[in-house]
């Protein structure tokens, strides 16, 4: 068997280890040789050892093919038992059959033999050679999360690794986490210069990461290096000021994704306030509604799933689907929900709030009625405990601009919420149907003496400003959980768009939205309370109400009239 200092490939260096049980630091000596090496084979052998995948066995009386009498060597056993409980054993170092004198197979039993077994040094030599085999990997995203997480640990053993690597990184962004990992790494030396050198490069590129690491090093050298504290500090006072702007922009960005939601379901309440004067309390179940119906697509496209409504129990069959099919369940669901909360709505309609026209209190009280209808129908159907829906692999990432985390699902909430604006707008400004609405909320005595079936535009209507809730709710569903409760949580945010912007106002909606939005986020992050910034979000609504009470933009509409 191959020598450590013949030793030709990282098999035979694990295989010489294994079998130097009496001799511990050799053992570490020779695992931590291999930090660097980019062979594929080592982290499953490392994994094997750690798993006790390997066994030491000792050459019989006239001993076994290439090793003599009392001869030990490292081999792992196949999982084929025979009668006797042996199994096939193989040479680690070479990976070929283990055979006796006369070039025959050896069968070992595993209780015979000795176990390779790890203590705690050479598991943790071990981890770093892994986390360091993990900087060679294929993916540039793993890579990147290893170099971010040796840069954290701050193990100067690891700097002539992440050196050696960084010459020839070809990816950008992990080119980038390598030198901060090791300015990181360096900060621990002892030359002055060096953690000098390394907290310029900290505050040059801005790394978010090392502020703690800053701070610890500023105040551990305040008084033994005072030129190594003073650029420590300078450099947290640039990731600082960095930081701030990186919060102002996610902020920014947070509260445009909560406009968006609050846009679409308000933009149905606008539209049927300002139509038929109704103040509807279960617009919030028909978001649920929406984003139940995500659910039960997700999980029709997937394994099925199993209701048990009033006691009744069935379950649904799925699809079983798998890959881009599975993935695109999304698209579907969309579609699907907008039709679910405009049926609700079209049934809410005609059974209820067709006979509180122009009673705008009865309405109120009737709605709230039906909406917690609604709350306890859908916990029948659903259980009283949030379920999860999962985002597909195309919602799930993340762009990173300037350290800002844009979700892909907020990005989409934000980019469909432009696209129903603009749809809303061209049905309403640029279609036969728009043009009926419009007659109806400025005149409906008028409009129908002209021939305008009020009534159906009443319930079309309806139907359009349920579907955009439904569509909130499968919004909704990508970004947090979805229970029975869901819709209360944005139902007065909502109202209070609609108001604000002026009911009935398209343009005051989106406005409003887009203030009231980005305010609550930017108070919750000055503050770090999201209630006392809600309170303060109130607080100020109603004080503008009481200087502009018809909202932003006035509209002439029937309930106005009256």
């Amino acid at each position: 068997m191959a020598t450590a200092a013949h030793a030709e490939s990282p098999r035979e260096t694990v295989a010489h280890a294994v079998v130097l049980t009496d001799n511990a630091d050799e053992q570490r000596r020779l695992v931590s040789g291999l930090a660097g090496n980019s062979d594929p084979d080592i982290p499953r052998l490392l994994n094997l050892w750690k798993e006790s995948g390997f066994f030491i066995a000792t050459a019989p009386a006239g001993g076994w093919q290439g090793l003599a009498e009392g001869a030990k060597v490292a081999v792992t056993l196949g999982d084929d038992k025979d009668a006797d409980d042996k199994q096939a054993a193989s040479v680690l170092a070479t990976g070929a059959p283990l055979r006796d004198p006369a070039g025959q197979p050896v069968r070992l039993v595993a209780t015979d033999l000795d176990n390779a077994d790890t203590d705690f040094d050479l598991r943790l030599a071990m981890k770093t050679v892994l986390d360091l085999a993990a900087v060679t990997a294929a993916d540039p995203v793993q890579r990147r999360q290893v170099v971010e997480q040796i840069g954290l640990a701050q193990d100067p053993a690891k700097l002539p690794v992440l050196r050696e690597r960084v010459k020839v990184e070809t990816d950008a962004h992990v080119q980038q986490a390598l030198r901060v990992a090791i300015a990181l790494l360096e900060l621990r030396s002892e030359d002055a210069a060096t953690q000098i050198a390394a907290t310029n490069t900290l505050g040059a590129v801005r790394a978010l990461s090392a502020r703690d690491a800053l701070t610890t090093l500023a105040r551990e050298t305040e008084t033994t290096r005072p030129q190594v504290a003073r650029a420590a500090q300078a450099a947290g006072k640039a990731i600082e000021t960095h930081l701030q702007v990186v919060n102002f922009f996610g902020t920014l960005f947070r509260g445009l994704s909560l406009a968006s939601v609050l846009l679409v379901v308000a933009i149905g309440l606008a539209i049927t306030f300002g139509l038929m004067g109704i103040i509807n309390m279960a617009h919030g179940e028909l978001i649920a509604i929406g984003a139940y119906t995500t659910y039960l697509v997700q999980n029709l496209f997937g394994n099925g799933m199993a209701l048990s409504p009033f006691g009744w129990s069935f379950r649904l069959p799925g699809l079983n689907a798998g890959g881009w099919f599975y993935e695109s369940y999304f698209l579907f669901a969309l579609p699907l929900s907008f039709l679910s909360a405009a049926l609700a709505g079209v049934l809410l309609e005609r059974c209820v709030i067709r006979f509180l026209y122009r009673r705008p209190l009865e309405s109120l009280l009737a709605t709230w009625g039906v909406s917690l209808v609604l709350q306890q129908l859908l916990r029948s159907v659903f259980g009283a405990n949030n379920v999860q829906v999962y985002s597909p692999s195309w919602l799930s990432g993340h762009w990173t601009v300037f350290d800002v985390l844009l979700g892909w699902n907020r990005v989409f909430v934000i980019a469909f919420a432009v696209a129903i604006i603009a749809g809303t707008w061209a049905l309403l400004t640029k279609t036969p149907f728009g043009l009926l609405i419009r007659a109806v909320t400025q005149n409906r005595a008028m409009a129908a003496c002209m021939g305008v079936r009020t009534e159906r535009v009443n319930v079309l209507t309806f139907a359009f400003g349920s579907g955009l809730a439904g569509l909130a709710g499968a919004f909704l569903a990508q970004i947090g959980n979805v229970g029975p409760s869901l819709g209360q949580n944005y139902i007065v945010d909502s109202f209070m768009t609609v108001v604000v912007g002026g009911v009935g106002n398209l343009f005051g909606t989106v406005i409003s939205a887009l203030g009231i939005g980005v305010t609550d986020q930017g108070l919750q992050q000055i503050l770090g309370n999201p209630v006392l910034g809600k309170i303060l979000v109130l607080c100020a609504i109603i004080l503008f109400l009481q200087w502009k009470p018809a909202g932003l933009f006035v509209t002439r509409s029937r309930n106005l009239e009256g």
